[in-house]
């Protein structure tokens, strides 16, 4: 990479961050809304649960790296709330130890730098009809849950309470929506674009209220290659320029 560096976001978790640049996603809208702000780097694993992600912290988020991320979002949770197989097989992992692997993850994150922030996302809702006719039949039966969901999203808000965290409630925040269930899924699980706008609008306002410094809000951070130029666009009057850097007419929505 060359200079100039700009700040690094990285979004961590399992298929809710994978796929969070597909379907009109809450990571590609990041992207957008942080272009010659900042990189929005993606480390998201399908399938993962906590027990995973604890085993690469020190892979994923080296505390050795000369350059450290100046904000980390993660997720983890959904996967874990599955339901246990007799095999001991499969993702789930009892909720005591999913809070204790939460409190190391974070404890990572939260150690890279001084300058590094966090912003904890909790399990959302699901559409359970929909992800039963929607999960493949190469798969033994998954047994998830709204009501696992709640449990997990509680205590991934209690051990962010617990650590000084940021957290947003997804669980609470998705089902604002009258027709969530059916609007906010591509599958009954994973997000469509209405779901990922919910998603960005929560990320937004916690950036935009954190009293971090330096700002991490879009708005205050600075463009890069922001000058004006003679090469910029030719104004109507033909003598003089309008810098483009800034402007943000070609998104369907407006972000504050």
């Amino acid at each position: 990479m060359t200079a100039p560096s700009r700040p690094l976001i990285v979004l961590f978790g399992s298929s809710i961050v994978q796929f969070s640049f597909s379907n009109g996603g809450w990571g590609a809208i990041l992207a957008d809304i942080y272009a010659r702000k900042a990189d929005i780097i993606l480390r998201g694993y399908v399938g993962w649960n906590t027990r995973r992600a604890v085993q690469v912290l020190d892979e994923i988020f080296p505390k050795d790296s000369s350059v450290q991320p100046s904000l980390i979002i993660v997720y983890f949770g959904g996967n874990d709330s599955i339901g246990p197989y007799p095999s001991g097989l499969g993702p789930h992992v009892p909720l005591p130890e999913y809070k204790e692997n939460m409190r190391r993850i974070a404890t990572h994150v939260k150690n890279l730098s001084e300058k590094t922030r966090a912003i904890f996302l909790s399990c959302p809702p699901l559409n359970e009809e929909r992800l039963r006719k929607s999960t493949s039949s190469a798969l033994s039966e998954i047994v998830r849950t709204n009501e696992t969901c709640r449990l997990y999203s509680e205590a991934c808000i209690e051990v962010c309470a617990e650590m000084n965290l940021k957290v947003i409630d997804l669980w609470t925040a998705i089902q604002q929506r009258d027709d969530w269930d059916e609007a906010c899924f591509t599958d009954g699980l994973h997000f469509s674009s209405e779901g990922s706008q919910i998603v960005v609008e929560q990320i937004l306002k916690v950036i935009k209220e954190a009293d971090w410094s330096p700002s991490l809000y879009w708005k205050s951070m600075p463009t890069e290659f922001a000058e004006d130029s003679p090469y910029d666009l030719v104004a109507a009057d033909g003598i003089s320029t309008l810098n483009p850097s800034d402007w943000t007419f070609h998104r369907e929505i407006q972000w504050d």
